[in-house]
């Protein structure tokens, strides 16, 4: 085997949605051209413990995993595996800065690092390019502020993002809304960004009904109403409660995920006197196998990029209910394939829902249409083409004709890529020198 290009796949967390497209990209990969290192953080920092510095790796990697977290499956399909317990997705000072220091060290030896989300693409973009990364990519899977954050936060973030936009090479948005919105906001020139789109594992077993219900101990011929999902803010969790109260008397509701709100949600579901047809199971690592279960999917959430949960439930044969919000319409088209309502109207939600009880050819004719829209765009074997072209450089989005349209701010547009030579930086010379060896078919 000759040199293989050497990728960093960096991610706040490894798990959800977020999470299971970086693994499948990374495993889509030709072992045979590339070397691909998983790197992740911490779920959070445990009071009254202090952010520990460092890399973890192997064994050590994989025993402070949190559920849900996939780092383990990295591992078991052969791929090499770090955790940088500074690494957390909420502000931290003291913490961020010992994962910078960590993340510049770890990165020095790779030819392309790949970020995913906003803290681990704000510090592993800024390592990588202090460390004269040859190529740098970055997926948005949404924008990295929403409403419900302060003001000055989200100035804050934008200007982060566009800053960081100069030291990027290639981006990736997964969904055509995230993509326009990034374009929108100066975060990505128009010639440097591609829509991805949130893949899922392959079609699993033929779905069964009665085997899902038994999974999650449901009587066998009650209506459910189910949902998929991080229990915290995002998700809406008490939106998506009081949407079931409106959605009919007798329907069973079912969350499948775990999160910080857990305890808020529970307490809103026995205020609902729901407590005896509410399902909360937690997090699990079967969810396509507990689709059937459900008659119909709701989600509640008051921000999204184009959630990996809608294609399973819709490869599931599952009809939809969902909030209009960024990339969900891309998938959920009214009256065609699923209902949309608004955010933070939980009538809404549980009327739409009660309808496609009541209407169940409605249901199916949507839920067949969803199923007949999934075409091989949401195969991980897709998103690995796109992860190769866009790691060498092939096909490159910056070389072509930049559409019209907003760009980053002044000064902040791609690098010239390594083909071309990179801009002076820290170790350029030496970084240059690795991708050529790396990229050159003579060298095998």
């Amino acid at each position: 085997m000759g040199h293989r290009i050497r990728v960093a796949t960096v991610i706040t967390r490894l798990a959800a949605g977020a999470g299971g497209v970086a693994l499948r990209g990374a495993l889509a990969l030709d072992p045979e051209r590339f070397a691909v290192t998983v790197v992740t953080g911490a779920a959070a920092l445990f009071p009254g413990r202090s952010a520990r510095p460092g890399v973890l790796a192997g064994d050590a990697a994989l025993a402070v995993a949190e559920p849900g977290d996939l780092l383990a499956r990295a591992a078991a399909a052969g791929l090499a595996v770090r955790r940088i317990p500074a690494l957390l997705p909420q502000p931290a000072p003291a913490a961020d800065a010992l994962a910078f220091a960590a993340l510049a060290r770890l990165l020095a030896d790779f030819d392309v690092v790949h970020t995913h989300c906003a803290k681990a693409g704000a510090l592993g973009r800024a390592a990588a390019y202090r460390r004269g990364v040859p190529r740098i990519v970055h997926t948005l899977h949404g924008l990295p502020w929403h409403d419900d954050q302060p003001a000055w936060r989200r100035l804050a973030y934008r200007r982060i993002e566009r800053r960081l936009a100069g030291r990027t090479d290639a981006f990736l948005a997964v969904g055509a809304a995230v993509r326009a919105a990034a374009i929108r906001h100066g975060l990505a020139a128009p010639g440097a960004i591609r829509t991805i789109w949130p893949v899922v594992d392959p079609d699993p077993a033929p779905a069964d009904r009665a085997a899902a219900r038994r999974r999650l101990g449901l009587p066998a011929g009650v209506p459910v109403v189910g949902t998929v999902g991080r229990i915290d803010t995002q998700k809406a969790p008490l939106d998506w409660v009081d949407g079931l109260a409106a959605s009919g008397p007798s329907i069973w509701g079912v969350w499948v995920g775990d999160g910080p709100l857990r305890a808020a949600l529970r307490d809103r579901v026995a205020r609902r006197g729901l407590t005896d047809r509410v399902r909360l199971v937690g997090h699990r690592d079967d969810v396509p196998a507990l689709l059937p279960a459900f008659d119909v999917f709701t989600l509640a959430s008051r921000y999204e990029g184009m959630p990996c949960v809608l294609v399973e439930a819709m490869r599931a044969g599952v009809p939809v209910v969902a909030t209009a919000v960024d990339a969900v319409p891309e998938l959920v088209v009214p009256e065609v394939t699923g209902l949309l309502v608004p955010p933070g109207r939980p009538e809404l939600l549980g009327r739409a829902a009660r309808r496609l009880l009541a209407e169940p050819d409605t249901a199916r004719r949507f839920a067949a249409a969803a199923a007949n829209r999934l075409d091989d765009r949401y195969e991980p074997a897709a998103l690995g083409a796109v992860l190769a072209a866009t790691y060498t450089g092939v096909d490159d989005a910056r070389d072509a004709e930049p559409a019209p349209g907003p760009g980053p701010a002044p000064g902040t547009g791609p690098r010239p890529g390594p083909e071309r030579g990179p801009a002076p930086r820290p170790g350029g010379d030496r970084a240059a020198r690795r991708w050529r060896d790396a990229t050159d078919p003579a060298v095998s």
